[in-house]
């Protein structure tokens, strides 16, 4: 059966981005003539949480009006892009130590209680079904990893919330300092990935 990759870009440059290019190589590396790719990215736009969406979202779903239903729409699109993924690539540009608001707008719209992950006696369950995430992130001096890398461990936690624990970071960081070597670093990482999950 042919695997469907999610692939979602973060970054606001559309040309000369780093992240952009590590998701070109995963997704190259991993694909082949049967894979089925699908893209968001996020550079186009995403509404923030409004007082309409959230007054949708927590209307149960037999009691919404249509245009409650309207509001959720692109909601319900994004959870099934990942629902639909057996492998999902997420670009990660470091700005300003953290996520950039898109992948932030991203993480509010695919985050729902009921329908992404529950709250349950023994804490919260993701309920997405776990499946390989692989983050491609690009920082200009921030150490993935360190204390001040508020970005990958934010993004790392969420999909854990929503049930993703398959979770592998490579990075291009620190670009300001160690420049080409961080991203050939990168790429080498992305060539030792396993093909399949």
């Amino acid at each position: 059966m042919p695997q469907t990759i999610l692939r979602i870009d973060s970054s606001a440059r559309r040309e000369g981005s780093v992240s952009r290019a590590l998701t070109d190589h995963i997704v190259a590396h991993l694909a082949d003539d049967a894979t089925n790719v699908v893209t968001r990215d996020l550079a186009d736009g995403l509404p923030l949480l409004s007082a309409d969406w959230i007054g949708a979202n927590f209307t149960p779903e037999a009691e919404r009006t249509d245009a409650q239903r309207a509001e959720l729409a692109l909601s319900d699109d994004l959870i099934a892009d990942l629902r639909a993924a057996d492998t999902v690539v997420i670009g990660l540009p470091v700005y300003n130590f953290g996520l950039p608001a898109v992948l932030k707008a991203w993480i509010d719209l695919v985050a729902r209680a009921g329908v992404s992950f529950r709250y349950t006696e023994d804490g919260p369950e993701g309920l997405l079904g776990d499946r390989r995430v692989i983050v491609a992130a690009a920082s200009g001096g921030t150490a993935l990893g360190s204390e001040i890398d508020f970005a990958s461990t934010h993004l790392r936690h969420v999909l854990a919330f929503l049930g993703l624990t398959d979770v592998t970071v490579i990075g291009a960081d620190r670009l300001a300092v160690a420049g080409d070597a961080s991203v050939e670093a990168a790429h080498r990482a992305v060539d030792a990935l396993p093909r399949a999950a």
